[in-house]
């Protein structure tokens, strides 16, 4: 049975300390911790006081891993393995995207730009 697990708003704000993580994730500090050094995906900085520091991308992070490892059942192992499959798949994604009818027509618009400014100020 496989349970998945909500995604909660995040706040609309850039950094978040680690209690407030936690609420948001449903996870104890001590297993964010942990998962630090597991997943190079999760850096939180450290401020002047030297607490954690989220950003908002940590805690998506926190919510994918946290799917994988409860939702889906996966070792901490196989969770990573399955995040480069995804960064890889987001990576292609976006070559792909990149390479789309319209981007070919840009960029040739824009050589284009290019080409008529470079006459305008020969002239």
């Amino acid at each position: 049975m496989r349970k998945d697990f909500a995604n909660p708003p995040i706040p609309d704000r850039m950094y978040f300390k680690i209690g407030e993580v936690c609420k948001i994730t449903g996870i104890k500090p001590y297993v964010l911790r942990y998962w630090e050094t597991e997943f190079d995906l999760i850096t939180p900085e450290k401020s002047n006081a030297n607490q954690r520091v989220y950003q908002r991308r940590d805690i998506e992070n926190i919510l994918t891993i946290k799917q994988l490892l409860w939702g889906e059942r996966y070792s901490i192992e196989g969770a990573r393995q399955k995040l480069k499959e995804l960064k890889r798949e987001q990576r292609f994604k976006r070559l792909s995207e990149s390479k789309s009818e319209a981007n070919v027509k840009l960029t040739k618009i824009k050589q284009e730009l290019k080409d008529l400014m470079r006459f305008i100020r020969s002239n």
